[in-house]
């Protein structure tokens, strides 16, 4: 997916017009709707800007990277699981699994 759909997405997602989101960002109306249209690649600072008003990483915003698929609060919790010791790792892996294989469950037989 290119950058300008996903900030047009993360946009709507937000419930912001273009001139909210120039607004937040410091970026003009018009420079965010040539983003969206892909008749302009946003600077550094601006895609760094835009990619902070929605609580997102660049990685996420351009959707290419190792955390492409994560905003900042999911990058956040991976880093926090991390840094837990490995006992305490283990019991919330456990967890999450049995949480995803009944969840799947659930959809299966639904």
């Amino acid at each position: 997916m290119d950058t300008g759909k996903i900030i047009e997405e993360l946009r709507k997602k937000h419930n912001l017009s273009q001139t909210d989101l120039a607004n937040k960002t410091n970026v003009s109306r018009v420079m965010i709707g040539k983003y969206e249209r892909n008749e302009a690649i946003p600077s550094i600072e601006a895609a760094k800007s835009i990619a902070d008003a929605f609580g997102v990483s660049l990685d996420y915003l351009v959707g290419e990277g190792v955390n492409a698929s994560f905003d900042k609060k999911t990058v956040q919790r991976l880093q926090d699981i991390q840094n837990l010791d490995e006992e305490t790792q283990n019991m919330l892996f456990r967890l999450i699994d049995t949480i995803i294989r009944d969840t799947k469950a659930k959809k299966a037989y639904s």
